[in-house]
């Protein structure tokens, strides 16, 4: 699975997605990570699958991408799942795709492998029960078990939301006393312009990191990899980085030391 990943990573260049590149998916907010965390310090990621407003399943997966990224560069030190919280209300079965569904399982459990903490389904209806039975068996049993079905009517559902979020910021629709749940486009957009900034400069620290732990994997002289100051924060730096990565997998096999989460938890200070 390691080699895969770095593979699939060299091949996506997840790293190198912007925000101008998926704009018009997120428009109507049916992904977006909120502006609180969990208690445990775990980035949320809201989903709103009526807000569909698209069909392609590529522009689908690529935004997914880009918010998967987005999530782990904010999550709390140490921490290194985030949690899905997905928001049913409006729903009908026309704003879901099992295409869609089947990717958005392979991308999450071959790429980012147990970086799912929790998946809470917040008042899914009776008509997501079936399409859940057809879903459900691509879903390894390890990712299913974190699958949450919580509802407003159910105390036991909203002790839950009690112990995993400060109700004063969780939003209303999760029944919480926060933001009543509007998504403004414009002042979204400026956090992950800002957001990009933060990721061109994280993967500048994992090229960096490479070229001063050459005995990380990869055989080519510290020289070759060190960081262009003149050109920091680049697309092509972050480039570097996933393919420093990927040589590390090949010389190594599945014994390298870039694992596919712990390519995002590298020291910020050299020893």
């Amino acid at each position: 699975m390691l080699k895969a990943t770095l593979k699939w990573r060299l091949e996506f260049k997840p790293e190198n997605l912007r925000w101008d590149d998926i704009a018009s998916e997120a428009q109507t907010g049916k992904i977006y990570r909120s502006n609180y965390k969990d208690k445990l310090g775990r980035t949320v990621l809201v989903m709103r699958p009526s807000c569909q407003n698209t069909k392609s399943t590529k522009g689908q997966i690529k935004y997914l991408v880009y918010c998967m990224e987005n999530a782990i560069v904010n999550l709390d030190d140490e921490q290194e799942q985030m949690v899905w919280l997905i928001d049913f209300h409006g729903f009908n079965i026309s704003h879901i795709s099992l295409k869609v569904t089947k990717e958005t399982a392979h991308v999450l459990q071959d790429h980012y492998p147990e970086r799912l903490g929790l998946a809470i389904l917040y008042d899914a209806p009776k008509v997501f029960e079936p399409f859940w039975k057809v879903a459900k068996p691509f879903l390894e049993p390890k990712t299913t078990k974190k699958v949450k079905f919580v509802y407003s009517h159910d105390p036991n559902s909203n002790k839950m939301m009690e112990d995993l979020f400060e109700t004063s910021q969780l939003e209303i629709a999760f029944g919480g006393k926060g933001s009543g749940g509007g998504f403004d486009i414009n002042e979204y957009a400026e956090r992950m312009r800002e957001d990009d900034k933060k990721l061109a400069a994280f993967w500048m620290m994992v090229k960096d990191y490479y070229c001063h732990h050459p005995e990380s994997g990869t055989e080519e002289p510290p020289g070759v990899l060190c960081l262009d100051t003149t050109n920091s924060g680049s697309d092509s730096d972050a480039e570097k980085a996933s393919s420093v990565a990927a040589a590390a997998a090949d010389n190594n096999g599945e014994e390298a030391s870039v694992a596919g989460d712990d390519i995002f938890k590298l020291p910020t200070q050299h020893e």
